[in-house]
């Protein structure tokens, strides 16, 4: 069976045959996915631990930071499969749109640990937060058009990016 990623009119909804492209595919965009995050996380781990985090007034509802791996790992590789099945779904404008802003929101996720953590730009990263916020409704609108199981698995990283908007426009309001 052909896949419709690889032009072929059935979506993956109808083929969970997983095909070596399908496969490679996949890996693709779980390497762009972790591309993204390791752009994102550089510098991040040294300044979680230095002085300058530490003295950052945060509200008692921040969760402790042994959650905030295991949480960010498991929605990246939902956020890499639901921009798979998007990709592997019939081509067309609604496919390209959802596609565009599957990359949007990945670019968004990145920039936010480099204004916050390397440039120290907390107001800033709390503003871009609500931009990524925003990009997440975004994409899972879009890709709602295209496949039905995408956009679900991207609830888990809304709710934790929403959450996440609330606890960065926190930080920035105590420590302005």
């Amino acid at each position: 069976m052909q896949l419709s990623a690889l032009g072929g009119s059935e979506g993956l909804e109808h083929n969970a045959t997983l095909n070596r492209e399908s496969v490679v595919a996949l890996g693709a965009f779980g390497a762009i996915t972790a591309g993204a995050v390791y752009l994102g996380a550089r510098g991040t781990r040294e300044a979680v631990s230095q002085r300058w985090y530490k003295r950052l007034k945060k509200p008692s509802f921040q969760p402790p930071a042994a959650v905030f791996g295991p949480v960010w790992s498991t929605l990246y590789a939902l956020i890499a499969v639901s921009g798979w099945r998007i990709w592997g779904s019939p081509a067309g404008a609604k496919r390209s749109q959802a596609l565009g802003l599957w990359f949007v929101q990945l670019g968004l996720n990145s920039a936010w640990s480099h204004l916050f953590f390397r440039k120290r730009a907390v107001r800033a990263a709390a503003v871009e937060n609500w931009a990524l916020l925003g990009s997440i409704v975004a994409y899972t609108a879009a890709a709602s058009r295209v496949d039905r199981k995408a956009p679900w698995l991207m609830a888990p990283y809304l709710g934790w990016v929403s959450f996440a908007n609330v606890l960065s426009t926190d930080i920035a309001w105590r420590n302005a």
